[in-house]
C-alpha cells in the first residue's frame, strides 16, 4: 500500500490528511476508490483527446476494473501519456495496474462499493462530455434546468458520500440511526461538497466552455452563460451565487446528525468526517464574501493555516456532539 499512499498524498494533500487518520480497516478501500475516480477524472479532462474519445474511455473504464485487459490498459495509457503537466498526476496515470491489483485484494463487499462509486462518478463525467463542448472549441454551454445541476452534484459528490457512509456501516455496525437514513445524510454532505467545488471553480470552468448554473435560473436575472465571462456582471450573479451557497449550507447541516450517529468510541471516523465538512463551511463563507467571483484571478480557497488550525482544534470535538453542532452552526450562520 505504500505506493498507493504516495499516489494519494501527491494527488490530494487535504484528502490524504483525512485518509491517513482513518482506521486501517477502511483506509485502503477509501484510497483505492479515490484513486480510481481520480484516474477516470484524468481521462475526462485530458485535452489530448476529442470528447468522443474521452467518452469512449470513460464508458470503458469501469469494465477495466472488473475485467482487466492489458491491451486496453496499454492503449489507454498511450492515449493519456503527456496529458497532464502535473508530474504526480502523470505518475498516477502510469500506475493503473497497481491500482487494479490493490482493488482485487479487497473483499467482495468493498469491491462492490468501489465499483458503485466509480460508476456514478463516470456517469457524471459522461454528462460533462455530452453536455459541454471541447475546451478549445471557444463555445460555452450551460445546463438548462436546476434539476440537472442537482443530479450532477448527486453523481459527483452525493454518491461518493453514500460510498463513504456504506463503507462505515459495513465496518462499524454501531450506529445510532438506521443505515438508510445514515446513507441519505452522507449523500447530503457529498452534494454540499460538490457545489462548493462548482462555485469555487466557476471562472475556470467558464473558460473551458462549461457553465453548470442552469440557463433558466440565469434568465431570471437577465443573464446567460456568456455574460458570466465578464466580471462586470458579478453583482447580477450574486443572487444565484447566494442561492447555491445556501443550498450547500442546508445540505451541510445534515452533518450534525451524521456526526452524532458515529459513536464517541470511534474518534477516527468522527474526525475524518468533521474535517471536510468544516473546511467546506469555511469555503462557503469565503465564497459569500468574494464580491467578484467571476474574476479568474481570484481563486477562492481556505488557507493552509486554516486547515491545520482545524486539525489542532479537533480533539475536543470528538467527544462532544454539542460542541461540534455549535461550531458548525457558527460557521454556517442563521438560515436565510
Amino acid at each position: 500500500m505504500t505506493n498507493l499512499n504516495e499516489l494519494l498524498k501527491n494527488t490530494s494533500r487535504s484528502l490524504y490528511l483525512s485518509a491517513h487518520y482513518l482506521p486501517s480497516t477502511v483506509r485502503g478501500t477509501f484510497s483505492i476508490a479515490y484513486l480510481l475516480c481520480r484516474y477516470a477524472d484524468s481521462i475526462a479532462d485530458t485535452s489530448l483527446l476529442t470528447n468522443t474519445q474521452r467518452l469512449k474511455w470513460v464508458e470503458i473504464f469501469p469494465t477495466l476494473i472488473t475485467h482487466p485487459d492489458s491491451e486496453k490498459e496499454q492503449a489507454l495509457l498511450q492515449d493519456l501519456t503527456g496529458s497532464s503537466s502535473n508530474i504526480y498526476e502523470e505518475k498516477l496515470l502510469k500506475n493503473l495496474p497497481a491500482c487494479l491489483s490493490a482493488f482485487n485484494q479487497l473483499s467482495e463487499a468493498d469491491q462492490a462499493l468501489v465499483l458503485n462509486v466509480v460508476h456514478a462518478v463516470c456517469e457524471g463525467m459522461k454528462i460533462d462530455l455530452k453536455t459541454f463542448p471541447p475546451e478549445n472549441a471557444h463555445q460555452l454551454f450551460s445546463f438548462t434546468h436546476q434539476a440537472e445541476l442537482e443530479n450532477y452534484c448527486h453523481l459527483m459528490g452525493g454518491e461518493p458520500g453514500v460510498f463513504w457512509s456504506k463503507l462505515i456501516t459495513g465496518h462499524l455496525k454501531k450506529l445510532s440511526v438506521n443505515n438508510e437514513h445514515f446513507w441519505q445524510l452522507g449523500k447530503d454532505i457529498g452534494d454540499a461538497l460538490q457545489i462548493v467545488n462548482i462555485l469555487r471553480d466557476l471562472p475556470r470552468d467558464l473558460r473551458i466552455g462549461r457553465c453548470y448554473f442552469p440557463s433558466e435560473q440565469l434568465k431570471q436575472y437577465g443573464l446567460n452563460a456568456q455574460d458570466l465571462l465578464e466580471q462586470i456582471n458579478s453583482p447580477r450573479f450574486e443572487p444565484i451565487k447566494k442561492y447555491w451557497i445556501n443550498w450547500g449550507r442546508e445540505k451541510l447541516r445534515s452533518a450534525k446528525a451524521y456526526f452524532a450517529a458515529l459513536p464517541r468510541t470511534s474518534p477516527r471516523y468522527r474526525a475524518t468526517m468533521a474535517w471536510p465538512v468544516l473546511w467546506a463551511a469555511d469555503t462557503l463563507n469565503k465564497l459569500e464574501a468574494e464580491t467578484n467571483l467571476l474574476d479568474p484571478a481570484h481563486r477562492v480557497k481556505i488557507s493552509r493555516n486554516r486547515i491545520y488550525a482545524t486539525l489542532a482544534l479537533t480533539p475536543p470535538l470528538l467527544l462532544s456532539n454539542t460542541l461540534f453542532n455549535k461550531w458548525l452552526e457558527y460557521k454556517l450562520g442563521p438560515r436565510p
